[in-house]
């Protein structure tokens, strides 16, 4: 159990990977850099952006001015789906490592599985993980199928699954696959958009003498879920890291849990338009 910001998840390849870091989603014109610095400075070791977001450089950016060692970082970015296919998954690795300013990467996610070219990336992925660029590849938004399409047409498993996952939209039986296959399960919007409103949340965060947000990305924890809550202010970012001092009760993790209601706060990856 994650007792402590520097604990880390031991991926299928033998990678670790910390069980807390920080999103950059939607964060720009300098937001970027200052949330990563903070969050650096507040003892994250995990960062995850995508080339979509538009702030790979401002991302790097905040990392040179922390002024950590590169090689106490865990950094994340994924291919965007125009960018999807063998060749161009190359070079758009290239781009995103020149915005970041760093000559290896930690973890390379696809970002959502565009139907026929995500088996051609993954080969891609394969080729960069062989050659040493990255430390470790993965997924984001796969459910169960295009695991197990992927699995049948590869030579890696991805070692992580970034998906949505919150008390309102739990996926057990995509986690239980990711169990059954050694897949790392990592949630983004684990906050649920700010929507933290529910009154048992509310009530936890009273019992437990801790924000609502506090209580669900320690649920996430205790779920064994990698999680990386978006923030761009200081002080929640802060307060976000600040769950390694208590523990839920088993009774009131499956409290939250039983909240589940398949509520989705982005697009579903079966219906999404690509």
């Amino acid at each position: 159990m994650a007792t402590h910001i520097t604990d880390h998840s031991v991926l299928n390849n033998g990678v670790k990977m910390p069980w807390l870091g920080l999103g950059v989603w939607k964060a720009k014109d300098g937001n970027e850099t200052l949330a990563v610095r903070s969050a650096i400075e507040a003892g994250y070791r995990s960062i995850d952006t995508a080339a979509i977001y538009g702030n790979e450089a401002g991302v790097g950016e905040g990392i040179r001015q922390a002024g950590i060692d590169r090689d106490q970082l865990f950094i994340t970015t994924k291919v965007w789906n125009a960018d999807q296919g063998y060749e161009s998954t190359l070079k758009a690795f290239d781009e995103s490592m020149k915005k970041l300013g760093t000559d290896t990467l930690d973890l390379y996610l696809i970002h959502w599985p565009v139907k026929g070219k995500y088996v051609d990336t993954w080969r891609a992925l394969e080729k960069l993980y062989r050659d040493g660029y990255v430390r470790a590849i993965g997924v984001s938004n796969f459910h169960s199928h295009y695991l197990e399409d992927l699995r049948q047409h590869s030579e890696i498993i991805p070692v992580v699954n970034q998906v949505e996952y919150h008390p309102l939209l739990t996926q057990k039986e995509l986690h239980e696959y990711c169990k059954e296959h050694h897949i790392q399960l990592e949630a983004w919007s684990p906050l649920m958009q700010g929507n933290l409103d529910h009154p048992l949340l509310v009530e936890l965060g009273q019992k437990y003498g801790k924000s609502p947000a506090q209580i669900v990305l320690r649920w996430d924890l205790e779920n064994q879920v990698v999680t990386i809550p978006k923030s761009i202010t200081p002080e929640r970012i802060r307060q976000n890291a600040d769950v390694f001092d208590f523990t839920l009760s088993t009774e009131d993790v499956e409290k939250i849990t039983a909240l589940n209601d398949n509520k989705r706060f982005g697009p579903d990856p079966d219906h999404f338009d690509f």
